[in-house]
C-alpha cells in the first residue's frame, strides 16, 4: 500500500526564501499569516493527510461510489468521518473573509493545503475543493442576499458546491448548451436540461449541495451571448435560513470512470429546478469564468500532487529493490544485488519527478500569491501585474503540470516494473487518477489555444512583455555570479526559444490560423519549460543562501538536471512550431 509524507519543508521554504511571504504584509490577511502560523496550518494539514486521507485513498478506489434507487448517493466508506473532520477543522473557509466565517487568510494558503490533500487522496479533496471555487464565483458576482443565504454555510462546509457546466451534446462549446430558465413571478427561475460529468453532483457528506449551473432565459440570444448563471440548491432554503422541501434536481446515474472513484461523478437532471441569477443576464460565462479560473489552477495543483505522491513511493522502492549490479561496478557488496536507485537510467525518471515536482510547485505558489494581490491591493497598477500573469500562466499551470503530473505518475510505475502494474502497490491508481486532470475544466488543447489566441495577444501582448522583461532583468542581474551561471545560462537559452516562438506566431498566425492551431501545444510546453527553469533559477539563488544544507545541496543537484537535461528541449518545441501546419492539415478528412 502507497505511503505519502506531506512536503511541508519545501512548502516552507518556498513561501519563507524563495518568495518571502512576508513581504506582502501589507496585504489584507497577510499580516495574520505569519511564518509560525503558516507552519502550523500545514503541520496540521500534513497530519490530516498522512493519517486520515491517505488510507482512505485505496478505499475510494476499489469501492467507489454507489447510487441508490432514490437518487440519492453513498461515498465510500470512511469519507463521511473524514469530511466530518474537514467541517470541524474549517479548511474549507481558511481564505474566505471573516465576514461569512471564514478566516480571512491569503488564498495562496488554501493552494498549499490543497497540494498536500490532492496527493493524500485526490478523489476525496475534491469534494471540499468544489466547494471553495463555487464561494469564489458568489463572492465575486452574486447579490448580498445570496452570499449572505448560502456563503456562511458552504465557508463551514455544512453545505457544499458544485459548478453544472457540460451537457451530453456540449462540453468546450458551451454556446451550444439547451438548459433553459423560464423567470417566475417572484424574480427566480425554472430550470430544465441535462448536465453530465458533474463532480460531487449527488453524495452524503453535506446537509446541503449548492449546485452553480448554466442555462439560457427564454428568449435569450443564441450563442455564449445568451448563458446566465444561477445558484439551485438540492434542498430548497427558506427565508429564515433552514432547510425547506427537495429542489427538482437530481442525480440520474453516476458515471463509471478510469479513476477518481471515490468522487461522485453524476448525471444531473433539471425537471423545472428552482434556481436564482448569479450577476447579470446573460453574462453567465463571465461569472462561471471566474470559478474556472479557481479549479484550472486548482487541476493543475492536482497534477503536481499526484505527481508528488508517485515519486515518493518510487524513490523508497527505488532504495529498497535489490536487481543487478551497478554498471560501473558493485556499490552494495553487503547484499546479493544492488538497490535499483543505482542505475541512471532509474536515476532518470526519479530525477524527471523531483524536477517537475519542486519546480512546480514553484510555480504554483508563485502565480497564487499574484491571485492575492489582484484580489487584495490597493495599487491598481499592481492589481493589474497581477491578474495579467494569473490569466497568462493559468493555461500554462493547468495545461503542464497536468501533462507532466501524468507522465510522471507512469515513470513512477515503470520504476516499479511489473509491480508498478499490480493494484497493490498503488502505482496504477494514481496512473488512472491523474488522467483526468489532463481533460476536464478545458482539455490541454483548450488551454494551449487559449494561450496562443486569446492571452498572448491580450492588451497588445502586455502580459507576455511582462515576463519577458522580469525573466531578463533576473538574468542580467545575476550574470557575474559564477555559481548561478550553470542555471542562468540553459535558462537564457530557452528563453530566446520562447521569445522567437512568440514572434513567429505574431507574423504567422494572423494570416493563417491553422499555424497558431499546430503550434498551440508545442507553444505551451515550450513557455512551461522556461517557467519552470525560471522557478528553479530562483530555487537556487535562494539556495546557494544555505550551502551547509544537505536538502539545499540535493535542491542545487536537481535544479543542475532539470536545466542540463530537460530544458533543452524548447529547442524542439520551437522547431515543431516554426514548422507550422502544413503537413497537419494537407490530408483530406476522409484519409483519416
Amino acid at each position: 500500500m502507497p505511503t505519502y509524507k506531506a512536503p511541508v519543508d519545501d512548502v516552507l521554504f518556498l513561501v519563507n526564501d524563495v518568495f518571502h511571504l512576508e513581504r506582502y504584509g501589507n496585504l489584507p490577511g497577510f499580516a495574520e499569516a505569519t511564518s509560525d502560523t503558516v507552519e502550523a496550518i500545514l503541520r496540521e494539514a500534513a497530519k490530516f493527510s498522512e493519517e486520515v486521507l491517505t488510507p482512505l485513498n485505496r478505499v475510494g478506489d476499489t469501492e467507489g461510489c454507489t447510487r441508490h434507487d432514490d437518487g440519492s448517493v453513498t461515498t465510500p466508506k470512511g469519507f463521511k468521518d473524514a469530511y466530518k473532520q474537514i467541517v470541524e477543522g474549517g479548511w474549507i473557509g481558511i481564505s474566505v473573509p471573516e465576514e461569512y466565517g471564514g478566516q480571512g487568510l491569503p488564498a495562496t494558503m488554501t493552494v498549499m493545503v490543497n497540494e498536500l490533500f490532492c496527493s493524500a487522496n485526490m478523489a476525496f479533496a475534491m469534494y471540499p475543493g468544489l466547494t471553495q471555487g463555487a464561494i469564489a464565483a458568489l463572492l465575486a458576482h452574486a447579490s448580498d442576499e445570496l452570499k449572505k443565504t448560502y456563503l456562511p454555510k458552504m465557508t463551514a462546509g455544512t453545505w457544499t458546491g458544485t459548478m453544472n457546466l457540460t451537457e451530453p451534446h456540449c462540453g468546450t462549446d458551451l454556446g451550444l448548451l439547451r438548459s433553459k430558465a423560464v423567470k417566475q413571478a417572484d424574480g427566480s427561475y425554472k430550470i430544465t436540461g441535462t448536465k453530465i460529468f458533474i463532480s460531487a453532483g449527488e453524495h452524503d457528506l453535506s446537509e446541503n449541495i449548492i449546485h452553480l449551473v448554466l442555462a439560457r432565459i427564454e428568449g435569450a440570444p443564441a450563442g455564449t451571448k445568451g448563458i446566465s448563471l444561477f445558484v439551485a440548491p438540492k434542498i430548497l432554503v427558506n427565508a429564515d435560513g433552514s432547510l425547506g422541501a427537495r429542489n427538482a434536481v437530481s442525480c440520474g446515474s453516476i458515471e463509471e470512470k478510469m479513476g477518481i472513484h471515490g468522487n461522485a461523478t453524476c448525471v444531473m437532471n433539471y425537471d423545472g429546478a428552482t434556481g436564482w441569477l448569479v450577476g447579470e443576464e446573460n453574462r453567465g460565462l463571465n461569472a462561471m469564468f471566474t470559478m474556472m479560473n479557481e479549479a484550472r489552477l486548482g487541476v493543475g495543483v492536482q497534477g503536481l500532487a499526484q505527481s508528488e505522491v508517485a515519486y515518493q513511493n518510487a524513490a523508497i522502492y527505488a532504495k529498497e529493490r535489490l536487481q543487478g549490479r551497478s554498471i560501473s561496478g558493485t556499490k552494495y557488496k553487503d547484499k546479493p544485488a544492488d538497490p535499483i536507485v543505482v542505475h541512471p537510467d532509474v536515476r532518470r525518471a526519479l530525477l524527471t519527478m523531483r524536477a517537475v515536482n519542486e519546480a512546480g510547485r514553484a510555480l504554483v505558489l508563485w502565480t497564487a500569491l499574484k491571485g492575492d494581490v489582484a484580489h487584495r491591493s490597493d495599487n491598481e497598477k499592481e492589481r493589474q501585474a497581477a491578474d495579467d500573469h494569473m490569466s497568462l500562466l493559468t493555461p500554462v499551470i493547468k495545461g503542464m503540470l497536468t501533462d507532466m503530473g501524468f507522465q510522471n505518475t507512469v515513470l513512477a510505475q515503470q520504476v516499479f516494473g511489473g509491480h508498478g502494474y499490480i493494484a497493490e502497490h498503488g502505482m496504477e491508481q494514481f496512473v488512472r487518477d491523474s488522467r483526468i486532470a489532463m481533460i476536464y475544466e478545458g482539455a490541454n488543447g483548450i488551454q494551449a489555444l487559449d494561450l496562443v489566441g486569446r492571452k498572448l495577444a491580450k492588451d497588445g501582448g502586455r502580459a507576455i512583455m511582462a515576463f519577458f522583461n522580469e525573466v531578463q532583468a533576473f538574468l542580467k542581474e545575476r550574470a557575474d555570479s559564477d555559481a548561478m551561471n550553470v542555471y542562468l545560462k540553459p535558462l537564457g537559452a530557452s528563453l530566446a526559444h520562447l521569445q522567437q516562438a512568440t514572434m513567429w506566431l505574431m507574423n504567422n498566425a494572423m494570416a493563417k490560423p491553422d499555424n497558431a492551431g499546430a503550434g498551440a501545444t508545442d507553444y505551451l510546453n515550450l513557455f512551461g519549460l522556461v517557467a519552470l527553469g525560471y522557478m528553479w533559477a530562483r530555487i537556487a539563488e535562494a539556495a546557494l543562501a544555505k550551502p551547509d544544507e544537505a536538502a539545499m545541496k540535493a535542491k542545487l543537484v536537481t535544479g543542475r538536471f532539470f536545466v542540463e537535461r530537460m530544458l533543452p528541449e524548447t529547442a524542439a518545441h520551437l522547431a515543431r512550431i516554426e514548422a507550422g501546419a502544413g503537413s497537419l492539415m494537407e490530408l483530406a478528412d476522409a484519409a483519416f
